[in-house]
This record gives structure tokens, sequence and C-alpha cells, in this order.
């Protein structure tokens, strides 16, 4: 029996390595690939969540001040957004605000843009403070 023919093809075999990058790649290049859109992913959420609370803020300057009414805080925090790239940075965006006889609040919320199929994240952010009145000393 020619065995010892077999045993060295089978070494000679076993320690070939063409193809070892290919098949390297291959398992590696969807993990580098979903580091980079969790990353892109992560960047889109703070900034759509850091134009929500502006927005917010934007609508609460015009809703605290004397003389101001929720309505004039939700037209100035949807001006923001529209101004801010509008349904491009906060999806679905919807503008709520509430105020009572001492304080205001205005709350944006909406869907941050996804690179990541089938994941919605969705961002809520309010700013409230006092109503300004002029008061005699």
């Amino acid at each position: 029996m020619d065995t010892q023919a077999e045993r060295a093809r089978l070494r000679s075999w076993l320690r070939d390595e063409r193809g070892s990058a290919t098949l390297s790649l291959a398992i590696v290049f969807p993990v580098v690939l979903l580091l980079i859109f969790s990353a892109v992913q992560g960047g889109l959420y703070y900034y759509a969540r850091s134009v929500a609370l502006a927005a917010a803020e934007e609508g609460l300057r015009d809703a605290r001040a004397e003389g101001g009414t929720s309505d004039a805080g939700a037209q100035r925090a949807r001006a923001f957004l529209a101004d801010a790239g509008g349904a491009s940075i906060l999806e679905g965006s919807a503008v709520t605000t509430s105020r009572s006889a001492t304080t205001t609040s205005v709350t944006v919320a909406g869907t941050a843009p996804s690179v990541l199929p089938g994941m919605t994240f969705t961002i809520s952010q309010t700013a409230s403070g006092p109503i300004e009145r002029v008061t005699v000393p």
C-alpha cells in the first residue's frame, strides 16, 4: 500500500495556506462593517438628540416670555426643527407644550434616522422653566 505517499500528500494539503486570506476577510469584514455602521448610528442618534433639545429650549424661550403662549413656543420649536434639517434629522417629530400659572414646558419627540436595518431610536427631550413676569419690588 502507498500509505506514506498518501500521508505526505495530506500533510502538504494541510500546510497549504492558499485562500486563507480570503477566508479571514470573509469572517472579519462583516464585523468591521457592523462597527462602522454602529459608530455612524451613534453619531446620528446624539445629533438628533441635541437638535431636539435645542428645539425644545427655543420653544421654551417663546413660551415662557411675558405675554408668550404655548402655541408660540410650539411654533418656534417647529421652526427651529425645520431650520435644522427637518425630517432628515428628526423623523416624525412632534412638539407638545404645557403651561401652568408659574411654569411652562416644551417637549420635542421623534425618531433618529437609522442606518442599521430594523432598528428605531426614539428621542424625547423636554425643556421647562418658570414663566417670566414683572414684579414690583
